[in-house]
């Protein structure tokens, strides 16, 4: 004969609440893990106003750099080309924690140049794009990662270790991109 042990109704009620309880909290833990993992992984921009006027910024110093210093940072632009146009789309800065331009040394940004060229379409113009360093304290500076078989190691070593993955990620933000193709249509001749 098989007996079956019944456990009394205050003892299932309690059990129930613990186990209530106990998935509650995981549940909780769950959500705080996500919040903090989103929040480590966010733009560390701050307030989205430092993130444009970085990125307006960055524009700014590619789009007004003589031929000699694209040369310098690896872009081949001719005299005759036409105007450059950039689109840029920032990914960090130094110092961490940067809230104001005027406290960012240094912007970490994806960038797509553009040439306007004599009856050049942006789908057809010459352009240049990857991660870029700029240095905005003092007379800006710009370095690119050199090109060729080591390429994600010279990208590395271009940008801080936090910004690696960002780095490697590729240019996409769709809306710069779009607002430099219709300022180019707008530039050439």
């Amino acid at each position: 004969m098989r007996r079956t042990l019944r456990l009394p109704y205050a003892w299932q009620v309690r059990t129930r609440a613990a186990a209530l309880v106990a998935a509650s909290a995981a549940v909780l833990v769950a959500v705080a893990v996500t919040v903090v993992a989103l929040a480590a992984n966010a733009d560390e921009f701050g307030p989205p106003e430092l993130k444009r006027a970085l990125a307006l910024r960055v524009t700014q110093v590619l789009e007004q750099a003589t031929l000699r210093e694209h040369r310098e940072h690896g872009h081949h632009f001719g005299e005759h080309d036409g105007q450059v146009v950039c689109a840029v789309a920032p990914f960090g800065v130094h110092p961490e924690g940067a809230v104001k331009v005027a406290e960012v040394r240094w912007v970490y940004a994806h960038h797509m140049c553009a040439v306007t060229g004599a009856r050049q379409s942006w789908a057809t113009s010459v352009r240049a794009a990857g991660p870029i360093a700029v240095r905005l304290a003092g007379r800006p500076t710009v370095r690119v990662p050199a090109s060729g078989g080591d390429y994600a190691e010279q990208v590395r070593a271009l940008v801080p270790e936090r910004c690696h993955e960002a780095a490697l990620a590729g240019f996409a933000d769709d809306e710069a991109i779009e607002e430099a193709r219709r300022r180019f249509d707008g530039r050439r001749g």
